[in-house]
């Protein structure tokens, strides 16, 4: 119980500390996987905590990372198996054998891949899950672990027991499992619960690790001033524990068959738009219970950042709707989703939580009305000021304090690829606005505008601060030839010269205070 309520002491500390920070900080945006590590995959380890580190002798205050949960075909974090679990890859193995779970005899006899600056997410997927079996076979459950499992049950057990039963069933989507099973039925469930309790016990095990090894790195982070911002996606893949628990809060029939799939309108960028195959949200349904699904995947995520930010927020205006079956976005259409209801509802359930509105896309009138009645920070994208098509809303000069800058993000291309690919005549804009000579480095340029600008928070990706090229960019939507998701960061760049670098501008521009 006393550590119950120290955790609740210190959760009550970050929001009232967090309600003060009202002044302009500057962060860095790198995903949890592009740490390093011995193992392949960056960890909630060590090497995150030497990076927390390195944020406050750089005099950064943020920290932005990706999705955080469980990830399946495309090794996209945005297409989890569940919105609410923790990835499992992040378990650092170390913190194991320091558990006295797991020896480094049996950690440093896998194979973790040949290059330590890329995942290999195949091999992540046959050695991962191997070793850390091995260490829940090992693991006696104390207070700790049935205090977690009580107080998130009404998501865990479900996905505990949504990924023993993919296991059992070769790791087929739900939709062809058996009917009862499918239609999540709890009477044919229920053997299932008892034929599969040691692997649902292992998923539960997986859980635990991951949030008590999450709880302790936000703790660091929170002693060292640093904020971390997780992003939360808008819609979960239809083989994803959430749509198969909750089938009636998605625009699904009773066999699983999309009856509309979400997506992107043709624009400038894609003349047939963009189809990414999630199902929508049955508003109407979720409306019924005041957004109950929502609000308690929100709730989970202010838990486990300081920041949450809420991505493809435009959908909460009106979504893009494609009947199923079609392969481009050409014949959808808008509809109205939930506005301004749904935001009075976190407003009035959520009013601790500090958002930041992911609202990229088309701005129309309603979507800016919608921001503006949240009162939460949009996002700017520095690189949109400098195309023609993005230019209306993204110069620097038209930014309010409101708002967290970037200079790209997870989709966008590193500010050094950015500029290889720029036409002549955006060039030529950048290098007027920016104040710089034909030809010259626009890197450092962007950077500082973004830092010299009025939004509250500035963020740049890490691989711009290393000035890196098109061969390190995190992600190119639409391009699945297995070299997304898989960039990391070499140790060595992580550096005091890089540092003091940082220093000097967050000083320079007004974005370091502690007050």
């Amino acid at each position: 119980m006393a550590k119950f309520l120290n955790h609740c002491i210190f959760l009550l500390l970050i929001s009232l500390s967090f309600c003060l920070h009202s002044k302009r900080r500057a962060g860095i945006l790198m995903h949890i996987s592009s740490l390093p590590s011995k193992y392949g995959i960056g960890t909630l380890g060590a090497e995150a905590y030497r990076f927390i580190d390195f944020l406050t002798n750089a005099k950064q205050r943020v920290w932005e990372v990706l999705p955080i949960g469980p990830t399946i075909f495309g090794d996209s974090p945005y297409q989890s198996l569940s919105t609410f679990a923790g990835n499992p890859y992040f378990i650092d193995l170390d913190y194991l054998i320091q558990d006295q779970l797991l020896t480094e005899a049996e950690v440093k006899g896998m194979s973790w891949g040949d290059d330590p600056y890329k995942v290999d997410y195949a091999l992540m997927f046959k050695n991962r899950f191997e070793i850390l079996y091995k260490a829940f076979q090992r693991f006696r459950p104390k207070n700790e672990y049935y205090f977690f499992i009580n107080t998130n049950k009404e998501w865990v057990e479900d996905y505990a027991l949504f990924m023993a039963l993919k296991k059992h069933f070769d790791y087929k989507s739900w939709v062809e499992w058996p009917e009862d099973l499918k239609l999540h039925k709890e009477e044919a469930l229920k053997p299932y619960r008892l034929e599969l309790q040691y692997d649902i016990r292992f998923y539960l095990f997986l859980e635990f690790k991951f949030q008590e090894q999450l709880r302790k790195l936000r703790e660091y982070a929170f002693y060292r001033h640093i904020q971390i911002i997780g992003d939360v996606p808008f819609y979960p893949p239809l083989d994803s524990a959430d749509v198969w628990a909750n089938q009636h809060l998605f625009q699904i029939d009773s066999k699983g068959n999309l009856l509309g799939q979400a997506g992107a309108p043709p624009d400038s960028f894609n003349s047939e738009g963009q189809v990414w195959g999630n199902p929508l949200y049955n508003w109407e349904k979720m409306k019924e219970d005041d957004y109950q699904w929502w609000t308690k995947r929100l709730f989970v995520a202010s838990q486990r950042f300081s920041i949450v930010r809420i991505d493809h927020f435009i959908g909460l205006e009106s979504y893009w709707s494609i009947p199923p079956g079609e392969t481009n976005a050409r014949n959808g259409r808008w509809i109205k989703g939930p506005d301004r209801d749904f935001i009075h509802v976190l407003h009035k359930i959520l009013p601790f939580v500090d958002f930041i509105a992911g609202d990229l896309g088309y701005l129309s009138p309603e979507v800016k009305e919608l921001l503006e009645y949240s009162k939460y920070p949009g996002s700017k994208i520095l690189q949109y000021a400098f195309d023609s098509n993005e230019q209306e809303n993204y110069f620097p000069h038209t930014y309010t304090p409101n708002s967290v800058c970037y200079t790209g993000m997870h989709d966008h291309n590193t500010l050094k690829g950015w500029e290889k690919e720029l036409s002549k005549e955006d060039r030529k804009l950048a290098e007027e606005y920016l104040g710089v000579e034909p030809g010259e480095d626009l890197v450092w340029p962007m950077i500082r505008a973004g830092l010299s600008s009025v939004s509250k928070i500035f963020v740049a990706q890490m691989q711009d601060y290393l000035e890196l090229d098109s061969d390190c960019r995190m992600n190119r939507p639409g391009i699945n030839d297995g070299n997304n998701w898989r960039w990391r960061v070499k140790a060595e760049s992580i550096n005091n010269d890089l540092a003091w670098k940082l220093q000097e501008l967050s000083e320079m521009y007004g974005r370091y205070d502690l007050s």
